[in-house]
């Protein structure tokens, strides 16, 4: 079952859980990008709110959906994703990531974290294409990141689409000090990545806490960051890179996203780059 066309490939900012029923500036437009996905068979998600020892490869038929957070609004808690899991997919997910040499694990109970459900709440409401996850090994480093991403690019080519969901910024210290507006370092950061990212800086990207401003403050542990390299790993040296603009929640959560492989009709919704081949990225 291959395709022409790779599949899209997206690096969605998943804000506070609060996203699901606050959609603001960046639901909107995953909302969009959901009504044009075309031929996509399954859509593999890999999010920092599932690390493993090892990587797992969620082969679940049935995934509940896991309010895997604490001390937010009642109706939070009552929200549910129902969606199917893409058995079939994932085991060959599983082979594929067994063949670069990776120790993997089927977990077939696995169910959807919020990293998960939350955005695609607002990319495919209607929970209408079959959606697996993909944990995050711990240790992971940005190079490792980015080679995760490449080893799971290709399933890109046989309709699978790829979220590495996470976060441009994730400082959640800083809570309390961005309710008084956007903290300065939060932009700074963000401008940087977009710059970075644009232009194919991998080699800054890889190195971005000797490169980007605020970077220490933007990100003091990066499990949030290290999907980006993911998503990077997995382009298949794709340009056709669109930048969505998502503006920036409770001071200190930019939601700024990227989105590789869109068609046409998508592309024109949203916020369009100058992208230009260059070093492989």
């Amino acid at each position: 079952m291959t395709t022409l066309v790779a599949a899209p490939l997206i690096f969605i900012s998943h804000g506070a859980p609060t996203f699901a029923i606050e959609p603001g500036i960046l639901g909107e437009q995953l909302n969009h990008i959901g009504q044009n996905l075309g031929d996509v068979k399954a859509i593999l998600v890999v999010s920092p709110h599932w690390q493993t020892a090892d990587i797992e490869v969620m082969t679940n038929p049935q995934p509940e959906t896991i309010h895997d957070f604490y001390g937010f609004p009642k109706p939070l808690y009552e929200l549910s994703y129902p969606v199917k899991g893409a058995t079939d997919v994932a085991k060959k997910a599983i082979d594929v990531l067994k063949q670069a040499g990776l120790i993997v694990k089927e977990n077939p109970t696995r169910g959807l974290d919020h990293g998960t459900w939350v955005p695609l709440m607002h990319l495919l409401p209607n929970g209408d294409i079959p959606v697996f996850q993909v944990s995050m090994p711990k240790g992971l480093d940005p190079q490792s990141a980015y080679e995760l991403g490449k080893t799971l690019g290709p399933l890109r080519k046989e309709g699978v689409m790829i979220i590495a969901s996470g976060s441009m910024t994730h400082n959640l210290h800083d809570f309390r000090q961005g309710v008084g507006g956007a903290l300065p370092y939060v932009s700074s950061f963000a401008n940087w990545v977009k710059q970075a990212v644009q232009h194919e800086r991998l080699d800054q990207l890889l190195a971005y806490q000797e490169f980007a401003p605020g970077a220490q403050r933007a990100h003091p542990t990066d499990e949030h960051f290290l999907p980006l390299f993911i998503a990077l790993g997995a382009r298949l040296n794709d340009v056709n890179l669109r930048t969505i603009e998502g503006g920036i929640e409770y001071g200190i959560l930019s939601m700024d996203s990227f989105v590789w492989g869109l068609n046409q009709s998508t592309r024109g919704h949203l916020t369009e780059q100058d992208v230009h081949e260059g070093s492989e990225i």
